[in-house]
């Protein structure tokens, strides 16, 4: 399989695309004035505790406070460590205090065990400071969730401060390489100094590559116990890596074919950053530099119009459709133009493996979470059950993300759940539509003035004339003139050329118009 990975920066956005054989598989966007912040670690404060709900109010410094639950601070430590095992990413849980971590190891808590239970209020009171990391952005109304067990992801490595556990992710299947990769870290590591997981990139390295992956998370877990000592929170830590450098760290692999990057200043930064860390990949960093637009150039525009919509055609005629609420995701399988060749049961097993491979790429590029139904259509033979749920399972081994699949039911139900750390795609590029109140999304007012932009790029040889009038929606009208030194003076030094902007409230949100003069 073909891998590329296709980087589109601008002034207000970077966008990340990784494409198997050509098709847009994963999507990742970092929106200058919304970063994310899943993997920070703060000193926080805590504001509120909340014993009927066996959590706290965390204030970090963010707009909303932030969630911490007692699990997630004091206990599941077992689960924790056995998680990280599974993970292909890294993941974010948080720091315990050494004395507990003892206790725990001399008395392990087995699942449904009640009789050492902690309250939230035994641990925490209003006003205490402690130390936490994102393990999720806020997510609509919900302000990011918290916890103490850090994780500090390096190239080869996953650091545990808190925890003695040494594990190997199950993606690396081979047992005399899982093997070789544990008693190189047990020899490599210092004593007393925490927990590692082996990554999947760390496969066939060396202990020279393990060895400074170490030495580099340990040095960084001293800055950040350094700046702990002497700041006061809400206060952040230590942030993590950019999106471009997390894309370099956690998805640049040697299966990668080629990096692309439309940005000679951020193609300079990810040759430095490559060739300190990886240099035997620095040649496949490529600068693009084609007039066409590069996400144009790879047809990954299209593909990302396609997967803010409800419905998805299959190949073989049938489509699925995607419905996102607050607590799950329901996808549908319907047959739609197919009618088959041979018999209804043929038919409708064709398209459910149709189905599926769309499913596990939607699910991948959206970046869905949580709860995930998949309503298959209803077969009767058991054999044809059986392949469905085995060809999803297969599909989904490609997504990097934790995923749990359950078997099919009675009524041709399938339920998974895949970790959500981040919104989906759907809710960072929409919002609610005010034309229809809630049951349909369109795009936000800064998504259409970032297409706004790229229309501009496309055009410019064809606006003849020094000045350009935009008629757009007031709504983005008052985005495009409330800083009208940054925006429209961009747009002017750009294109040398002035820029007018008229409000017509008959235009849809999303439609404007360009004419120059």
């Amino acid at each position: 399989m073909q891998k590329e990975i296709v980087i589109n920066v601008t002034e207000a956005e970077t966008r990340v695309s990784l494409l198997e054989n050509g098709i847009l598989a994963e999507f990742y966007i970092e929106q200058k004035t919304r970063r994310n912040c899943t993997g920070n670690i703060y000193k926080g404060k805590v504001n509120k505790v909340l014993p009927g709900m066996q959590a706290a109010f965390v204030d970090i410094g963010l707009s909303k406070d932030a969630f911490l639950y007692v699990t997630d601070f004091f206990d599941h430590l077992e689960e924790y460590e056995q998680k990280l095992a599974d993970e292909e990413t890294p993941i974010f849980d948080l720091p315990i205090d050494e004395p507990y971590l003892a206790a725990k190891r001399s008395r392990p808590r087995k699942r449904g065990d009640k009789s050492n239970n902690t309250s939230i209020e035994s641990l925490l009171t209003e006003g205490q400071e402690v130390m936490v990391q994102v393990a999720k952005e806020p997510i609509g109304t919900k302000g990011a969730r918290l916890t103490s067990h850090i994780s500090l992801p390096g190239r080869y490595l996953v650091y545990m401060p808190t925890v003695e556990h040494i594990g190997v992710s199950r993606r690396i299947a081979a047992a005399g390489e899982r093997q070789r990769l544990k008693d190189l870290l047990k020899r490599l590591r210092p004593p007393d100094c925490g927990g590692f997981i082996v990554r999947t990139a760390a496969e066939g390295q060396g202990a020279k590559q393990i060895e400074a992956d170490i030495q580099f998370l340990l040095n960084l877990w001293n800055s950040i116990q350094k700046r702990k000592e002497n700041t006061t929170a809400p206060t952040i830590l230590h942030s993590d890596l950019d999106l471009i450098c997390k894309i370099i760290r956690d998805v640049f692999t040697d299966n990668v074919t080629r990096l692309l990057v439309d940005s000679e200043e951020e193609y300079q930064r990810c040759l430095e950053f490559v060739d300190a860390a990886l240099p035997n990949l620095t040649h496949k960093i490529k600068l693009y530099l084609k007039e066409k637009p590069i996400f144009d150039y790879f047809n990954i525009e299209a593909q990302l119009e396609k997967a803010l919509k409800r419905k998805v055609w299959l190949k073989s005629g049938g489509y699925i459709i995607i419905e996102e609420t607050e607590a799950l995701v329901a996808i549908d399988v319907n047959t739609g133009k197919y009618v088959g060749k041979k018999n209804l049961e043929e038919t409708v097993l064709k398209t459910n493996l149709d189905a599926i491979r769309e499913i596990v790429r939607q699910v991948r590029l959206r970046d869905l979470g949580g709860i995930i139904v998949i309503d298959f259509i209803d077969m009767e033979k058991e054999d044809h059950r059986r392949k469905v749920i085995e060809s999803f399972q297969e599909q989904l081994k490609a997504d990097r993300t934790r995923t749990n699949v359950q078997q099919l039911s009675e009524l041709g139900l399938v339920e998974m759940t895949r970790k959500r750390i981040r919104q989906s795609l759907g809710r960072i590029l929409t919002k609610t539509c005010p034309y229809c109140h809630g049951d349909g999304r369109i795009k936000s007012e800064l998504t259409v003035y970032h297409v706004l932009l790229r229309e501009l790029s496309r055009m410019s040889g064809r606006l003849i004339g020094d000045e350009v009038l935009i008629r757009v929606h007031p709504n983005l009208a008052r985005l495009l003139l409330e800083n009208r030194s940054r925006r429209l003076s961009h747009m002017e030094k750009l294109y040398q050329k002035k820029f007018t902007v008229q409000a017509d409230e008959n235009l849809h949100e999303i439609e404007f118009n360009l004419s120059a003069f």
